[in-house]
């Protein structure tokens, strides 16, 4: 597989987002094993977890247990792998998301998120959403009190706009290296994050990036799906899956994307990891934006 850069890290250009794992409509932990084994047979060496992945109340760190297990148990070499998990969410177990950005409570859920996964320090630690009661300079000097402690190796940001990425910046510098915002074909709201992500030098990592053309693992079994666009178009051309053309375009957007495509199943991320292995025309970019949203 290619390879794109976190930092000083490099990693597999598409990710292994680990929630559907978890979550409502989640598989038996001995297929959820197999995704995770699967994504690294396929040179998948990004992980995306957080340890508000779970399902029902007093679960908390489900996710990040899974993928220690997984890591774990794994036959190969796991030295490259990079996990990247998340604080500052929580889900009581009746559905909804809470918000929490405390300094004390993201420090607090660091630490526990580390001897959750098994490592002295966190590799990438993300701040998973702003929390609106608590000032966005607050939250962020958590992370660098972190970086400073070595809890954490790196800081980035999740579900943030281009200014509260400026002031993050200028608070962790070089320790600050992602963005992980919401981004597919079907939701652009983030082209400027994008963009500035670019243009700093860290990596974007879009969540649910096959919005528009396949379920998000939130939206259930009756989810809608999208048929006869032009990503189904060129996936006959190519031989290939329309989910494969829009990470292959997600790729062709700049060398900071790194899609984290949610998988449940083996052959999921597999077939998302091949999905490096496209190259789509300057034509067929042109073909994809003229029929997009904004």
């Amino acid at each position: 597989m290619q390879l794109r850069s976190i930092g000083n890290t490099a990693v597999g250009a598409i990710g292994l987002g680990a929630m559907p794992l978890s979550i409502e409509h989640r598989p038996d932990e001995r297929r959820a094993l197999a995704t995770v084994h699967a994504a690294l047979d396929a040179g998948v060496t990004l992980i995306d977890t957080a340890d508000s992945y779970h399902w029902h109340a007093g679960e908390e760190g489900h996710n990040e247990l899974l993928i220690a297990r997984a890591l774990a148990r794994y036959g190969g070499d796991t030295s490259r792998v990079l996990v990247a998990t998340k604080g500052g969410r929580g889900r009581p177990g009746d559905g909804s998301w809470t918000v929490t950005g405390t300094p004390d409570h993201l420090k607090r859920a660091a630490e526990a998120s580390a001897r959750r996964l098994g490592v002295e320090a966190i590799g990438l630690y993300q701040l998973h959403k702003p929390d609106p009661d608590v000032p966005w300079a607050d939250s962020v000097g958590a992370l660098r009190e972190l970086l400073d402690a070595g809890t954490i190796r790196a800081a980035g940001l999740s579900n943030v706009t281009t200014a509260q990425i400026r002031e993050a910046h200028a608070i962790l510098g070089a320790g600050l290296v992602s963005v992980q915002n919401q981004y597919s074909p079907a939701v652009r709201d983030s082209e400027p994050e994008l963009r500035l992500s670019t243009e700093l030098g860290l990596a974007f990592l879009p969540w649910s990036p096959l919005g528009g053309i396949s379920r998000s693992s939130l939206d259930g079994p009756s989810g809608a799906t999208s048929a006869g666009t032009a990503f189904h178009d060129l996936a006959a051309a190519h031989g290939v899956s329309p989910q494969q053309i829009a990470l292959a375009w997600l790729l062709a957007r700049s060398p900071a994307v790194i899609p984290v495509p949610g998988a449940s199943r083996p052959a999921s991320i597999t077939a998302s990891a091949e999905a490096t292995r496209v190259t789509l025309t300057a034509a067929e970019l042109a073909l994809l934006e003229a029929e997009l949203p904004g």
